[in-house]
């Protein structure tokens, strides 16, 4: 009989049982959990194809929709982070040759940008300076140009802390017949969001933000048009995992398995909309702006500037200027060390000029943000 390979090359290791920091997390997220949420991802897991896990992931659904503020049939859980999701809502209405416009306003614009070319897309991009929106009169011109088969923007920019404006996209979408994407991974749950109302055709987010659970499990939703795109393509699409005529059979009522679910990661996300619920969506929006704003209240009293203009800014991340003379890197590192306080850098163009403050899901209240600015004042 072979004798097994030792642990770390028969140097001796001394494992202990599992012991993490308690982080107060206030960068772009992940965000801290409810404790309620904690609590359901601990329960004991059931079986995938369960009859009170099934029933399960329809509340999740229900109430995605309701956070949303969409009725769309196809609105579920992706098994995988907020990136997945978006992956999902590109694999499965971009075709080869498909034009794709996208709003490229800062990091993850870019990212949606690499995602679309790499499924043979003729991408096309408009962009703006990083912390600033895409203006009505900017996007029409664009698809008057372009006349793409999408487009991509994102409403809540994680690098820069913009909130894109919504308002009479989608009459302009209508009009050159084009299906509109959007990435609400920093607004889901925290900034109002009207999915039909705004004529969204595909969104998608994650659960480690404004819904204040942790990562694993991620939200996507598809209109009636988005779906008609996807089954009219004479291909199928390139990504099996996150293909919706698959994923879609589900969560249906056909419940065909596709894949084991992340079964604790779906206790913690149907919480946490629970949560939202309890509280009332159009609460959980006004909760986060008051936070926010006495957020900017308190930086702004202790001499520090925000990135983004006011009217743009999003209630659940803040971009706040880097005091010249002052090492962003290494004053971050000092929170988290000391103080056990993270908070993040700038991505992009704005490494090195901002730091990123969430104010997200659990973590926006009041008491936060005292805490958080008591300590800025020592350390500055």
């Amino acid at each position: 009989m072979t004798q097994a390979i030792a642990i770390n090359n028969n140097h001796k290791l001394d494992l202990k049982p599992l012991a993490m920091p308690e982080r107060l997390l206030l960068g772009p997220g992940p965000s801290n959990a409810h404790p309620a949420v904690l609590t359901a991802m601990n329960t004991s897991p059931v079986g995938h194809l369960d009859p009170t896990f099934l029933t399960l992931m329809d509340e999740i659904q229900s109430l995605l929709r309701y956070v949303w503020q969409t009725s769309n049939s196809l609105t579920i859980a992706v098994s995988g982070t907020g990136t997945a999701a978006m992956e999902a809502s590109i694999a499965n209405v971009v075709e080869a040759g498909d034009v794709v416009l996208i709003g490229v306003m800062g990091y993850f614009g870019n990212r949606l940008v690499d995602m679309a070319g790499r499924y043979g897309a003729d991408v096309r991009v408009i962009t703006t300076p990083w912390g600033q929106v895409f203006s009505l009169d900017q996007l029409k011109e664009a698809l008057e140009t372009h006349r793409p088969r999408i487009l991509a923007l994102v409403h809540a920019e994680t690098s820069t802390g913009a909130r894109q404006p919504m308002e009479g996209v989608a009459e302009l979408c209508e009009k050159y017949n084009t299906l509109l994407l959007i990435d609400t991974v920093t607004s889901l749950g925290g900034v109002p969001i009207f999915l039909d109302e705004w004529g969204v055709d595909l969104a998608y987010s994650c659960s480690q933000k404004g819904l204040g659970c942790p990562p694993g499990a991620s939200p996507f939703t598809m209109s009636s048009r988005a779906m008609e795109k996807l089954q009219n393509r004479p291909t199928k699409v390139e990504n099996w995992y996150l293909d919706m005529n698959l994923l879609g059979k589900y969560w249906g009522s056909e419940r065909v398995y596709h894949h084991t679910a992340p079964i604790n990661m779906y206790y913690a996300l149907r919480e946490s909309l629970r949560l939202i619920a309890e509280e009332g969506i159009e609460n959980c929006w006004q909760r986060h702006q008051q936070n926010v704003e006495y957020l900017w209240e308190s930086l702004e009293s202790i001499g520090l500037k925000m990135h983004v203009e006011k009217q743009y800014r999003l209630p659940t991340l803040t971009t706040v200027c880097i005091p010249e003379g002052i090492d962003g890197k290494a004053f971050a590192r000092k929170l988290l060390d000391e103080y056990n306080l993270e908070i993040g850098g700038g991505l992009g163009e704005l490494a090195g000029k901002v730091w990123r403050v969430g104010l997200m899901g659990y973590n926006s209240r009041p008491e936060v943000v005292d805490n958080f600015v008591d300590v800025l004042k020592k350390v500055l």
